[in-house]
């Protein structure tokens, strides 16, 4: 999601939105805007660009369509039966500097060129934390969010994904199970996982340690604490009409609402947090 675009709306005159490279230009802006600073494995990166100083255009936001987190996640939330046929909706980060609907400019013009570019792609999935994240200083990082954005641009809502337990770093950063396993079973990528815990605080492995027993040591001395999530919202949006009528047997059920009077935790309003409990 966005950083906090601006309440005006945008001129569609000034910007334009195309296909870049992931890891030139989607990376870097991604690490550097995004709340949890990580980049997902790319399927597709489309950046926004605006009109910049002396004619140049600057990019301002960056939708990525990233793999699934699992192979699950195609039949479970977009009934189909191939994993490759479905991707994540995996990131969308929108500089400050840009107006209110320029979130659904982006991603409507993101999945035209994914349908272009990927046809093997049918559906994006994406998701919505709901989770406020707060940092060691009380400073709230991330809000929390049931997914407004996905419900204004008309796609499915199928439930929550499965509560789990995440690995909290001292700022209020979760780390990805994807990255946990990275590392435990020292995949590609597991590096930059690695390098991620030791740049907020973690001590380095020792010479020969086991990732594992590294990982569990970082427990032991509190720098990761464990805290239930409850699962995140998710959203289907079928890009054919073949796939909405194969989404058909996935629940379609009402949008969960925003409790604005949330202070920590879950801000999804009730009763729709006990029905999916």
């Amino acid at each position: 999601m966005p950083l906090g675009a601006g309440h005006w709306e945008i001129d569609p005159g000034t910007l334009s939105v195309d296909i870049i490279d992931t890891r030139r230009e989607a990376a870097p802006f991604v690490r550097e805007h995004h709340y949890a600073g990580a980049m997902p494995v790319a399927r597709l990166s489309v950046g926004l660009f605006a009109n910049g100083r002396g004619g140049r255009s600057e990019l301002v936001g960056v939708c990525v369509f990233s793999h699934p987190v699992n192979n699950a996640s195609a039949p479970k939330t977009a009934g189909l039966g191939d994993p490759r046929a479905a991707c994540d909706l995996g990131r969308l980060v929108i500089l400050d500097s840009q107006g209110a609907n320029s979130e659904s400019f982006l991603a409507a013009r993101a999945f035209r060129l994914l349908r272009r570019q990927k046809p093997e792609i049918l559906s994006v999935i994406s998701y919505a934390d709901p989770v406020r994240r707060v940092d060691a200083d009380g400073h709230v990082f991330l809000p929390g969010h049931v997914g407004g954005l996905y419900a204004v641009m008309g796609s499915r809502y199928t439930g929550r994904s499965s509560p789990r337990v995440d690995l909290i770093l001292p700022d209020g950063r979760p780390i990805s199970s994807r990255a946990i396993s990275k590392i435990r079973n020292a995949e590609c990528g597991q590096r930059y996982a690695m390098e991620d815990l030791i740049r907020a605080g973690a001590r380095a492995p020792r010479l020969g340690e086991d990732r594992g027993e590294w990982l569990a040591s970082l427990e032991h001395t509190g720098f990761l604490t464990r805290r239930r999530h409850p699962g995140c919202h998710a959203y289907l949006f079928p890009l054919t009409r073949a796939v909405r009528i194969a989404a058909r047997k996935v629940p379609s059920l009402p949008y969960p609402i925003l409790d604005r009077a949330a202070t920590g935790g879950d801000v999804t309003a009730l009763p729709l947090l006990d029905l999916a409990a």
